[in-house]
């Protein structure tokens, strides 16, 4: 895929994602980075569990994209609250 395909399942992939597990925005940017990153965690967990990963700019991608930007979410957000303590 090209650079401008990740970056649009990116954006798309994080800014559901933060959808999902906090209902707002991460700030365009940080949800293109957290998007990208989860369709690459996700390509893995899914490849690790037998299934395809990424595999161009349709709907299944995206879904691969979400669930993995969802997990890299969940852990940022561990993350971020435990060093605010």
């Amino acid at each position: 895929m090209s650079i401008i395909a990740w970056i649009i399942l990116g954006l798309i992939a994080g800014f559901i994602g933060s959808k999902i597990v906090n209902r707002t925005g991460e700030g365009v940017l940080l949800d293109i980075v957290l998007g990208v990153v989860g369709a690459v965690v996700g390509g893995f967990l899914f490849n690790q569990f037998g299934a395809a990963g990424v595999s161009g700019l349709n709907l299944y991608s995206l879904l691969v994209a979400v669930v993995g930007a969802v997990v890299v979410l969940v852990i940022y957000h561990l993350v971020i609250r435990g060093t605010a303590r």
